[in-house]
């Protein structure tokens, strides 16, 4: 190896090692910053006024909370059952969303303003909240 060679390995391997060290550290902090993320749930509690205009209406929620990177879990027709204080609602609604100022963001949207006609006629909401999962 002449001196060119000697110069720019001992140059190149600590820059190659120092490369391959800062790839692995922005992959841990991103993975650990992934993890550190509290999920939020959002729910709506409801009183059914129109069964068959309930049903036309999920076929509009369900895709606007998905653009709005909600996942909505299915929950209608499941059994609402109450434990302790006041009676519970008729059905309740659950959404798992990123934070909670993401599920915020949907129910201050345009979006779902421009769904108020056809929840009205379908339903009346009591209540939506949403809830951090602390972990």
């Amino acid at each position: 190896m002449n001196d060119g060679e000697g110069i720019m390995a001992r140059f190149l391997v600590p820059c190659l090692a120092m490369f391959v060290g800062v790839a692995i550290g922005a992959f841990a902090l991103q993975e650990l910053h992934a993890q550190t993320k509290t999920k939020a749930y959002s729910v709506t509690e409801i009183e059914v006024l129109d069964p068959p205009a309930t049903a036309e209406f999920r076929k509009l929620v369900v895709p606007a909370i998905q653009a709005a990177g909600g996942r909505f879990l299915n929950t209608a027709g499941g059994k609402v059952i109450g434990i302790m204080g006041a009676a519970p609602p008729q059905r309740v609604a659950l959404t798992e969303w990123d934070s909670a100022e993401q599920a915020r963001a949907f129910y201050m949207s345009k979006a779902w303003t421009d769904l108020s006609p056809a929840r009205d006629k379908a339903e009346k909401l009591t209540r939506v909240y949403s809830v951090e999962v602390t972990n």
